[in-house]
């Protein structure tokens, strides 16, 4: 039986509280989980490993790890116990040729960007889960064509999944402001939207944006847009909108996908208010 091509996706994460929300962005997720195949592998890739490296998680129990404070106990008690692949580790190595690919044995783990999202999307965490860190080194062009290289482990039955948010300001959140999203912020997703319909492989323009620095004062929660761009231009195929909307004028939740079928799980801003993310306002590193 031949390996069926996995979808792709980005998802706007938000607050970490959503691992316990039900609301209309996780709704969303759970409806890309119940659509694609069941994957050999989940590669992840999380604004919340963010360093000077390129790395990939290889242990064969990643921890969970709770990376943020302010949050209540209920959070800090969410698991994830989905296993690792550590051979999936070399198939990453070889496709990131040149650059080098650090195995991670012990270091990290599955990080809140990763989990917050699949415990939505895959609730068993019967999956292998993998973690591919952000090099923080390389610029953003970089990004993009990495995600086309890795492009191919969709063939090989590896769903390769990104977590951040287009627009995060944590400096300028308006908690007056649960629902929507400020001018700049609406203007540079709208310009991100665009790209990734029509010219996916043009997305680390939008740094020229004019509202680019106050929608990604740091690139964290940006990067890993950009591997869905590049996987998009490989396919030569456009991603789609799978929800979107805004928290507290400064967050976008954009998400998107690549190849995968959710019937009914498309919802647009439109006329209706986003749901809010239940974000604390003494929340930090979100």
């Amino acid at each position: 039986m031949s390996t069926p091509l996995m979808p792709a996706a980005f998802l706007g994460h938000g607050s970490p509280m959503n691992a316990l929300e039900r609301n209309r962005y996780t709704q969303a997720w759970r409806a890309f989980g119940a659509s694609v195949p069941r994957p050999r592998a989940i590669l992840a890739i999380s604004a919340h490993w963010y360093v000077p490296a390129l790395a990939v998680t290889a242990m064969p129990r990643p921890r969970t790890i709770h990376d943020f404070y302010g949050f209540p106990p209920e959070l800090f008690a969410v698991q994830y116990p989905a296993p690792g692949l550590p051979e999936l580790v070399e198939e990453v190595a070889d496709l990131a040729r040149p650059d080098r690919v650090g195995a991670d044995l012990d270091g990290w783990g599955l990080d809140h960007g990763t989990w917050s999202v699949l415990v939505h999307a895959f609730p068993q965490a019967d999956i292998p889960v993998v973690q591919l860190s952000l090099d923080t080194r390389k610029p953003l062009d970089w990004h993009v064509e990495l995600g086309a290289k890795l492009s191919a482990l969709r063939e090989r039955g590896i769903l390769v999944v990104g977590s951040g948010n287009v627009v995060h300001n944590l400096r300028a959140i308006d908690w007056n402001r649960p629902d929507d999203g400020f001018d700049w912020a609406r203007r540079f997703d709208e310009r991100a939207r665009q790209l990734m319909r029509e010219t996916p492989h043009e997305a680390a323009s939008l740094a020229a944006h004019p509202d680019y620095r106050a929608a990604v004062p740091v690139t964290d929660h940006f990067l890993p847009l950009l591997y869905l761009a590049g996987m998009a231009a490989a396919a030569e195929r456009p991603a789609k909108t799978l929800v979107e909307g805004y928290s507290y004028g400064s967050l976008s939740m954009t998400a998107y996908t690549l190849q995968a079928h959710c019937p009914g799980a498309t919802q647009d801003a439109g006329g209706a208010a986003a749901l809010a993310t239940s974000l604390p306002p003494d929340a930090a590193n979100v």
